[in-house]
Protein backbone atom coordinates (compact mmCIF):
# COMPACT_ATOMS: atom_id res chain seq x y z
CA UNK A 1 0.00 0.00 0.00
CA UNK A 2 0.99 3.58 -0.72
CA UNK A 3 2.78 5.41 2.71
CA UNK A 4 3.72 9.26 2.10
CA UNK A 5 6.28 8.35 4.54
CA UNK A 6 5.74 10.80 7.22
CA UNK A 7 6.95 10.88 10.51
CA UNK A 8 4.85 10.89 13.91
CA UNK A 9 6.05 14.63 14.92
CA UNK A 10 5.57 15.74 11.40
CA UNK A 11 2.11 14.13 11.48
CA UNK A 12 1.41 15.55 15.10
CA UNK A 13 2.28 19.05 13.65
CA UNK A 14 0.23 18.90 9.93
CA UNK A 15 -2.54 17.06 12.02
CA UNK A 16 -3.20 18.46 15.21
CA UNK A 17 -5.82 21.13 14.15
CA UNK A 18 -7.95 18.34 12.42
CA UNK A 19 -7.40 15.87 15.65
CA UNK A 20 -8.64 18.64 17.97
CA UNK A 21 -11.94 19.56 15.45
CA UNK A 22 -12.68 15.66 15.50
CA UNK A 23 -12.43 15.64 18.86
CA UNK A 24 -14.60 18.56 19.55
CA UNK A 25 -17.09 16.70 17.50
CA UNK A 26 -17.43 13.71 19.51
CA UNK A 27 -17.15 14.93 22.55
CA UNK A 28 -20.38 16.49 21.74
CA UNK A 29 -21.93 13.14 21.11
CA UNK A 30 -21.63 12.40 25.04
CA UNK A 31 -23.27 16.05 26.06
CA UNK A 32 -27.18 15.64 27.00
CA UNK A 33 -29.10 12.81 27.92
CA UNK A 34 -28.38 11.01 24.38
CA UNK A 35 -26.99 7.32 23.72
CA UNK A 36 -23.69 6.61 23.10
CA UNK A 37 -23.53 2.89 21.33
CA UNK A 38 -22.80 4.76 17.70
CA UNK A 39 -19.64 6.45 19.80
CA UNK A 40 -16.95 4.12 19.23
CA UNK A 41 -17.32 3.55 15.65
CA UNK A 42 -17.04 7.69 15.27
CA UNK A 43 -13.74 7.50 17.66
CA UNK A 44 -12.30 4.78 15.19
CA UNK A 45 -13.03 6.39 12.30
CA UNK A 46 -12.16 10.13 13.42
CA UNK A 47 -8.94 8.12 14.70
CA UNK A 48 -8.80 6.56 11.36
CA UNK A 49 -8.63 10.58 9.56
CA UNK A 50 -6.22 11.36 12.07
CA UNK A 51 -3.48 8.94 11.06
CA UNK A 52 -4.34 8.59 7.22
CA UNK A 53 -1.76 10.52 5.68
CA UNK A 54 0.69 7.88 6.64
CA UNK A 55 -1.34 5.41 4.92
CA UNK A 56 -4.25 6.58 2.91
CA UNK A 57 -5.76 3.75 1.08
CA UNK A 58 -5.54 1.86 4.36
CA UNK A 59 -6.98 4.40 6.17
CA UNK A 60 -9.59 4.05 3.70
CA UNK A 61 -10.37 0.67 3.86
CA UNK A 62 -10.13 0.42 7.71
CA UNK A 63 -12.52 3.40 7.74
CA UNK A 64 -15.18 1.45 5.35
CA UNK A 65 -14.81 -1.75 7.80
CA UNK A 66 -15.04 0.50 11.21
CA UNK A 67 -18.59 1.83 9.61
CA UNK A 68 -19.78 -1.04 8.46
CA UNK A 69 -19.20 -2.82 11.91
CA UNK A 70 -20.43 0.05 13.54
CA UNK A 71 -23.62 0.31 11.43
CA UNK A 72 -23.93 -3.74 12.31
CA UNK A 73 -23.83 -2.93 15.66
CA UNK A 74 -26.49 -0.15 15.79
CA UNK A 75 -29.01 -2.54 13.85
CA UNK A 76 -28.48 -5.57 16.51
CA UNK A 77 -28.74 -3.45 19.48
CA UNK A 78 -31.79 -1.77 17.83
CA UNK A 79 -30.55 2.08 18.78
CA UNK A 80 -30.49 4.57 16.02
CA UNK A 81 -27.57 7.23 15.92
CA UNK A 82 -28.20 10.07 17.96
CA UNK A 83 -28.63 13.73 15.48
CA UNK A 84 -27.30 11.47 11.95
CA UNK A 85 -26.55 13.98 9.49
CA UNK A 86 -26.48 12.03 6.26
CA UNK A 87 -28.85 8.63 6.23
CA UNK A 88 -27.21 7.13 9.55
CA UNK A 89 -23.62 9.09 10.03
CA UNK A 90 -23.32 11.47 12.68
CA UNK A 91 -21.37 14.43 12.25
CA UNK A 92 -18.38 13.27 13.53
CA UNK A 93 -18.40 10.28 11.30
CA UNK A 94 -19.22 12.59 8.12
CA UNK A 95 -16.11 15.17 8.72
CA UNK A 96 -13.70 12.25 9.22
CA UNK A 97 -14.64 10.41 6.12
CA UNK A 98 -14.70 13.86 4.28
CA UNK A 99 -11.17 14.07 5.43
CA UNK A 100 -9.99 10.81 4.63
CA UNK A 101 -11.38 11.06 0.96
CA UNK A 102 -9.44 14.75 0.77
CA UNK A 103 -6.60 12.49 1.44
CA UNK A 104 -6.98 9.66 -0.72
CA UNK A 105 -7.55 12.20 -3.42
CA UNK A 106 -4.17 14.04 -2.27
CA UNK A 107 -1.83 11.02 -2.39
CA UNK A 108 -3.10 8.10 -3.92
CA UNK A 109 -2.80 6.76 -7.51
CA UNK A 110 -5.82 7.71 -9.88
CA UNK A 111 -6.84 4.36 -9.81
CA UNK A 112 -7.08 3.49 -5.99
CA UNK A 113 -8.81 7.40 -5.64
CA UNK A 114 -11.84 5.90 -7.43
CA UNK A 115 -11.58 3.05 -5.45
CA UNK A 116 -11.92 4.31 -1.86
CA UNK A 117 -14.03 7.05 -2.53
CA UNK A 118 -16.79 4.78 -4.44
CA UNK A 119 -15.68 2.46 -1.10
CA UNK A 120 -16.46 4.89 1.21
CA UNK A 121 -19.55 6.23 -0.98
CA UNK A 122 -20.80 2.96 -1.12
CA UNK A 123 -20.46 2.28 2.81
CA UNK A 124 -22.06 5.75 3.75
CA UNK A 125 -24.99 4.58 1.92
CA UNK A 126 -25.02 0.99 3.72
CA UNK A 127 -24.85 2.84 6.94
CA UNK A 128 -28.21 5.00 5.79
CA UNK A 129 -29.82 1.52 4.89
CA UNK A 130 -28.88 -0.53 7.85
CA UNK A 131 -28.77 1.84 10.64
CA UNK A 132 -32.69 1.98 12.64
CA UNK A 133 -34.12 4.97 11.60
CA UNK A 134 -33.62 8.60 14.25
CA UNK A 135 -36.35 10.55 15.28
CA UNK A 136 -36.07 13.31 17.64
CA UNK A 137 -38.68 14.64 20.56
CA UNK A 138 -38.73 17.66 19.66
CA UNK A 139 -39.88 17.34 15.33
CA UNK A 140 -43.64 17.33 14.71
CA UNK A 141 -45.75 14.40 14.69
CA UNK A 142 -46.23 14.51 10.78
CA UNK A 143 -42.43 14.96 10.01
CA UNK A 144 -39.85 12.01 9.35
CA UNK A 145 -37.38 13.71 8.92
CA UNK A 146 -34.62 15.23 5.89
CA UNK A 147 -36.12 13.70 2.97
CA UNK A 148 -33.75 10.84 0.57
CA UNK A 149 -33.14 13.57 -2.12
CA UNK A 150 -32.02 16.30 0.03
CA UNK A 151 -29.39 14.06 2.09
CA UNK A 152 -28.40 12.82 -1.31
CA UNK A 153 -27.68 16.47 -2.90
CA UNK A 154 -26.27 17.44 0.83
CA UNK A 155 -24.20 14.94 0.70
CA UNK A 156 -22.96 15.34 -3.00
CA UNK A 157 -21.94 18.87 -2.16
CA UNK A 158 -19.91 17.59 0.98
CA UNK A 159 -18.01 14.69 -1.47
CA UNK A 160 -17.11 17.14 -4.13
CA UNK A 161 -15.75 19.59 -1.55
CA UNK A 162 -14.14 16.86 -0.09
CA UNK A 163 -12.61 15.49 -4.19
CA UNK A 164 -12.09 19.41 -4.87
CA UNK A 165 -10.24 19.54 -1.41
CA UNK A 166 -7.74 16.84 -2.32
CA UNK A 167 -7.56 17.75 -6.08
CA UNK A 168 -6.00 21.32 -4.73
CA UNK A 169 -3.72 19.93 -2.26
CA UNK A 170 -2.86 17.54 -5.06
CA UNK A 171 -1.84 20.23 -7.43
CA UNK A 172 -0.39 21.77 -4.97
CA UNK A 173 2.00 18.99 -4.40
CA UNK A 174 2.64 18.81 -7.83
CA UNK A 175 3.68 22.13 -8.24
CA UNK A 176 5.77 22.15 -5.07
CA UNK A 177 7.93 19.08 -6.23
CA UNK A 178 8.51 20.71 -9.65
CA UNK A 179 10.22 24.00 -8.30
CA UNK A 180 12.04 21.88 -5.84
CA UNK A 181 13.23 19.99 -9.36
CA UNK A 182 14.08 22.74 -11.01
CA UNK A 183 15.94 24.32 -7.87
CA UNK A 184 17.97 21.59 -7.65
CA UNK A 185 18.32 21.09 -11.34
CA UNK A 186 19.71 25.05 -11.31
CA UNK A 187 21.98 24.32 -8.18
CA UNK A 188 23.60 21.60 -9.95
CA UNK A 189 24.30 23.67 -13.02
CA UNK A 190 25.57 26.16 -11.28
CA UNK A 191 27.98 23.88 -9.25
CA UNK A 192 28.66 22.24 -12.62
CA UNK A 193 29.60 25.21 -14.05
CA UNK A 194 31.84 26.84 -11.07
CA UNK A 195 33.50 23.43 -11.52
CA UNK A 196 34.40 23.96 -15.07
CA UNK A 197 35.42 27.18 -14.75
CA UNK A 198 38.13 25.98 -11.80
CA UNK A 199 39.33 23.07 -14.21
CA UNK A 200 39.42 25.41 -17.22
CA UNK A 201 41.16 28.53 -15.26
CA UNK A 202 43.23 26.96 -12.76
CA UNK A 203 43.82 23.62 -13.90
CA UNK A 204 44.37 24.26 -17.69
CA UNK A 205 46.76 27.57 -16.67
CA UNK A 206 49.72 25.03 -15.14
CA UNK A 207 49.06 21.74 -17.75
CA UNK A 208 49.28 24.52 -20.63
CA UNK A 209 52.39 26.27 -18.74
CA UNK A 210 54.17 22.44 -18.69
CA UNK A 211 53.32 22.08 -22.39
CA UNK A 212 54.48 24.98 -23.15
CA UNK A 213 57.85 24.36 -21.57
CA UNK A 214 58.31 21.15 -22.52
CA UNK A 215 58.15 22.33 -26.37
CA UNK A 216 60.80 24.81 -26.06
CA UNK A 217 63.04 21.91 -24.07
CA UNK A 218 62.37 19.79 -26.99
CA UNK A 219 63.15 22.10 -29.42
CA UNK A 220 66.17 23.65 -27.78
CA UNK A 221 67.75 20.61 -25.44
CA UNK A 222 70.28 22.90 -23.81
CA UNK A 223 67.01 24.75 -22.10
CA UNK A 224 66.09 21.65 -21.02
CA UNK A 225 67.44 21.67 -17.48
CA UNK A 226 65.76 25.26 -17.44
CA UNK A 227 62.65 24.22 -18.31
CA UNK A 228 62.16 21.10 -15.60
CA UNK A 229 62.07 22.64 -12.51
CA UNK A 230 59.64 24.88 -13.89
CA UNK A 231 57.62 21.86 -15.43
CA UNK A 232 57.88 19.77 -11.88
CA UNK A 233 56.50 23.12 -9.95
CA UNK A 234 53.87 23.60 -12.26
CA UNK A 235 52.79 19.84 -12.22
CA UNK A 236 52.99 20.08 -8.30
CA UNK A 237 50.64 23.44 -8.20
CA UNK A 238 48.39 21.23 -10.78
CA UNK A 239 48.16 18.59 -8.56
CA UNK A 240 47.67 20.70 -5.38
CA UNK A 241 44.79 22.25 -7.32
CA UNK A 242 43.05 18.87 -8.07
CA UNK A 243 43.39 17.77 -4.91
CA UNK A 244 41.26 21.05 -3.39
CA UNK A 245 38.63 20.76 -6.04
CA UNK A 246 38.16 16.75 -5.23
CA UNK A 247 38.11 18.05 -1.68
CA UNK A 248 35.48 20.43 -2.42
CA UNK A 249 33.46 18.00 -3.95
CA UNK A 250 33.60 15.68 -1.28
CA UNK A 251 32.82 18.26 1.33
CA UNK A 252 35.58 17.97 3.52
CA UNK A 253 37.85 21.64 2.12
CA UNK A 254 34.18 23.25 0.84
CA UNK A 255 36.24 26.64 2.52
CA UNK A 256 39.64 26.31 1.65
CA UNK A 257 40.48 29.36 -0.24
CA UNK A 258 42.92 29.30 -3.61
CA UNK A 259 44.00 33.31 -2.74
CA UNK A 260 45.80 34.36 1.08
CA UNK A 261 44.97 37.31 2.68
CA UNK A 262 47.38 39.30 0.17
CA UNK A 263 45.88 39.80 -2.95
CA UNK A 264 48.64 41.89 -4.43
CA UNK A 265 51.81 38.82 -3.39
CA UNK A 266 49.03 36.23 -4.86
CA UNK A 267 48.83 38.07 -8.07
CA UNK A 268 52.76 38.89 -7.99
CA UNK A 269 53.11 35.06 -7.75
CA UNK A 270 50.96 34.43 -10.93
CA UNK A 271 53.23 36.22 -12.74
CA UNK A 272 55.69 35.23 -11.86
CA UNK A 273 54.98 31.67 -12.43
CA UNK A 274 53.39 32.31 -15.94
CA UNK A 275 56.97 33.00 -17.48
CA UNK A 276 56.27 35.76 -19.90
CA UNK A 277 57.49 39.47 -20.15
CA UNK A 278 55.13 40.72 -17.97
CA UNK A 279 54.73 44.42 -16.59
CA UNK A 280 52.67 44.41 -13.40
CA UNK A 281 50.96 47.11 -12.08
CA UNK A 282 49.33 46.39 -8.53
CA UNK A 283 47.16 48.96 -6.57
CA UNK A 284 45.33 47.89 -3.69
CA UNK A 285 45.12 50.34 -0.75
CA UNK A 286 41.90 48.55 1.26
CA UNK A 287 41.90 44.69 1.51
CA UNK A 288 39.55 42.57 -0.67
CA UNK A 289 37.15 39.65 0.09
CA UNK A 290 38.27 36.03 -0.39
CA UNK A 291 35.83 35.20 -3.00
CA UNK A 292 36.44 37.75 -5.23
CA UNK A 293 40.00 37.89 -4.88
CA UNK A 294 40.15 34.55 -5.99
CA UNK A 295 38.34 35.59 -8.83
CA UNK A 296 40.86 38.15 -9.85
CA UNK A 297 42.94 35.24 -9.36
CA UNK A 298 41.85 33.49 -12.12
CA UNK A 299 40.81 36.79 -14.58
CA UNK A 300 44.44 36.79 -14.75
CA UNK A 301 45.48 33.75 -14.80
CA UNK A 302 43.23 32.81 -17.73
CA UNK A 303 44.51 35.87 -19.38
CA UNK A 304 47.91 35.18 -19.01
CA UNK A 305 46.76 31.65 -20.24
CA UNK A 306 45.11 32.91 -23.64
CA UNK A 307 47.80 35.12 -23.98
CA UNK A 308 50.26 32.18 -24.32
CA UNK A 309 47.80 29.96 -26.20
CA UNK A 310 46.37 32.00 -28.75
CA UNK A 311 49.16 34.94 -29.37
CA UNK A 312 52.53 34.66 -31.22
CA UNK A 313 55.25 37.23 -31.35
CA UNK A 314 54.48 38.37 -27.37
CA UNK A 315 57.00 41.18 -26.21
CA UNK A 316 55.11 42.42 -23.65
CA UNK A 317 52.20 41.86 -21.38
CA UNK A 318 50.67 44.45 -19.48
CA UNK A 319 48.77 42.96 -15.77
CA UNK A 320 47.10 45.86 -13.94
CA UNK A 321 45.50 45.49 -10.46
CA UNK A 322 43.89 48.39 -8.92
CA UNK A 323 41.12 49.86 -6.67
CA UNK A 324 39.06 52.71 -6.98
CA UNK A 325 35.85 53.62 -5.63
CA UNK A 326 35.31 50.61 -4.08
CA UNK A 327 35.85 48.70 -7.37
CA UNK A 328 38.26 46.23 -8.02
CA UNK A 329 40.13 47.12 -11.90
CA UNK A 330 41.55 43.98 -13.60
CA UNK A 331 43.27 45.35 -17.19
CA UNK A 332 45.52 42.27 -19.05
CA UNK A 333 46.93 43.01 -22.23
CA UNK A 334 49.34 41.87 -24.66
CA UNK A 335 50.88 43.33 -28.27
CA UNK A 336 51.53 39.79 -30.20
CA UNK A 337 49.26 38.75 -32.86
CA UNK A 338 46.58 35.85 -33.53
CA UNK A 339 48.10 32.70 -33.74
CA UNK A 340 48.31 31.03 -37.50
CA UNK A 341 48.12 27.67 -36.20
CA UNK A 342 45.82 25.92 -33.31
CA UNK A 343 46.56 26.44 -29.91
CA UNK A 344 48.35 24.09 -27.61
CA UNK A 345 46.22 21.58 -25.92
CA UNK A 346 43.38 23.30 -28.45
CA UNK A 347 41.28 25.74 -28.07
CA UNK A 348 37.80 24.53 -26.30
CA UNK A 349 36.57 28.51 -26.45
CA UNK A 350 35.42 28.47 -22.68
CA UNK A 351 37.74 30.12 -21.27
CA UNK A 352 36.08 34.18 -22.31
CA UNK A 353 32.89 32.45 -21.26
CA UNK A 354 34.05 31.09 -18.24
CA UNK A 355 35.54 34.72 -17.09
CA UNK A 356 32.44 36.74 -18.16
CA UNK A 357 30.09 34.31 -16.14
CA UNK A 358 32.71 34.52 -13.00
CA UNK A 359 32.57 38.40 -13.30
CA UNK A 360 28.89 38.61 -14.03
CA UNK A 361 27.88 36.30 -10.96
CA UNK A 362 29.98 38.72 -8.73
CA UNK A 363 27.89 41.78 -10.63
CA UNK A 364 30.46 43.44 -12.31
CA UNK A 365 31.55 44.12 -15.83
CA UNK A 366 33.65 42.69 -18.54
CA UNK A 367 35.05 43.00 -21.50
CA UNK A 368 37.72 41.31 -23.80
CA UNK A 369 38.26 41.75 -27.88
CA UNK A 370 41.25 42.97 -29.96
CA UNK A 371 43.10 45.98 -29.71
CA UNK A 372 43.44 48.93 -32.29
CA UNK A 373 47.15 48.53 -32.02
CA UNK A 374 47.06 45.04 -32.13
CA UNK A 375 47.20 42.30 -29.52
CA UNK A 376 44.57 41.49 -27.12
CA UNK A 377 42.84 43.25 -24.12
CA UNK A 378 41.02 42.23 -21.25
CA UNK A 379 38.97 44.27 -18.85
CA UNK A 380 36.81 43.66 -15.66
CA UNK A 381 35.19 45.67 -12.97
CA UNK A 382 34.29 43.80 -10.29
CA UNK A 383 32.59 45.89 -7.16
CA UNK A 384 34.20 45.47 -3.82
CA UNK A 385 31.50 44.11 -1.55
CA UNK A 386 31.87 42.66 2.27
Amino acid sequence: MESTQLGWRSLLRRQWPLACALLFLVGGEFLGDVGWWHVPGAVVVCALAVLAPRRPFDAALTAATAVVASSLMLRVVGVAPISPMIGGLVVAEVAALMAIVAVVVRHVPPARVVAGVVLLVAVSAIAAVVRPEYRSPYWPDGYSGPGFWPQTVFGGVLLALSIGTGLYFRARDRERATAVQAEVAAAQHAERMALARELHDVIAHYVTGMVVHAQAAQAVPAAAQEALPIIVRSGNEALTEMRRLVGTLRGTEADAPTASSDLADDVRGVVERSGQPVRLHVDLPVSVPPSLGRSVLRLVQESLTNARKHAEGVSSVDVSVSVSDGVVHVLVSDDGRAQKTAPVGGSGGYGLVGMRERVELLGGRFSAGARAGGGWEVRAALPVTR
